[in-house]
């Protein structure tokens, strides 16, 4: 039997490791379900810390269970005491109390290539970060952040700038706000151009920190309803060819294709009532 185990221990492999902390998604959309697609589809293994438990669909969210913070706690000290992770992806973090557990845990086990997707509405408008968390959000969870990735909305919510107000000074809006963001210490900051109201190739601005520079990522609108977790899946995207070794920008990079495709393929599908998901496994199988 020793010789058994010593053999099988020496052929052994190794996966990428990702964790996602965030909300679950009844819908199968976005949150918790999201990530763990987009870890599978991208060669990685995923786990998960479940901060909220949501019921939702494809038109809304009816309800939101948050997790006690002492448990979300659990979670993580149960996943990184043991399997550890490359990488991090946090998104849905609800209150003050277990933002600040999460940032405190994450710190214990020194975890490094985090990605904050700063999750504050959803797609359908309902609120899923209390107002207090949003300082708690700033000094806890962005000093340890290596990209974050708010778009238009949350980049405001974050800044108190207005980035929509005018198409015309759209680029230097979202550069301002990436380095206002980028003042609480995060390593990067992609702000997301998404939102922005008839613009056929909105663009996202990558600010990195170290270098004092910006890349920019253009990329193209397409026409569809099934946008749901287009954010949680490029910011898990992100967090796993962080974990495969990527600098930051190339990750982006990877990821904005990633998202690309998974949204041009989802298109073509009918999913509920409203806002349906995106194709997540486009590349390797399709109906």
């Amino acid at each position: 039997m020793c010789r058994d185990i010593r053999r099988y221990s020496n052929m052994s492999k190794t996966y990428y490791k990702v964790l996602t902390i965030a909300g679950s998604d009844s819908g199968g959309g976005a949150g918790i379900q999201a990530d763990l697609k987009t870890f599978s589809a991208l060669g990685c293994y995923g786990m998960s810390v479940i901060t909220a438990l949501t019921a939702q669909n494809t038109k809304g969210v009816t309800g939101i269970h948050a997790v006690p913070p002492s448990f979300a706690e659990e979670q993580i000290d149960a996943v990184l005491s043991d399997i550890g992770a490359d990488a991090v992806k946090i998104g849905m973090l609800y209150s003050a109390e277990l933002i600040e557990i999460v940032a405190k845990t994450l710190s214990r086990y020194q975890t490094d290539k985090i990605v904050l997707d700063p999750v504050m509405v959803a797609q359908s408008g309902d609120k899923l970060l209390q107002d207090e968390a949003i300082e708690a959000l700033k000094t806890h969870i962005m000093p340890l952040a290596t990209v974050v990735t708010p778009n238009l909305p949350e980049a405001e919510m974050l800044t108190g700038l207005e980035l929509r107000s005018s198409p015309n000074t759209a680029k230097e809006d979202m550069e301002a706000a990436a380095k206002l963001i980028a003042a609480h210490k995060s390593r990067s900051v992609l702000v997301k151009g998404g939102h922005l109201d008839n613009d056929s190739s909105p663009a996202d601005y990558l600010y990195l920190a170290s270098e004092q520079r910006f890349a920019v990522f253009e990329g193209e609108r397409i026409q569809t309803r099934n946008n749901h977790g287009t954010g949680c899946t490029l910011s898990s995207a992100i967090a796993s060819f962080l974990a495969k070794g990527e600098d930051i920008e190339n990750s982006v990079q990877k990821a904005k294709n990633y998202i690309s495709g998974a949204i041009r393929s989802g298109a073509e599908y009918t999913l509920g009532n409203g806002h349906g998901p995106v194709h997540h496994f486009f590349e390797l199988w399709k109906k």
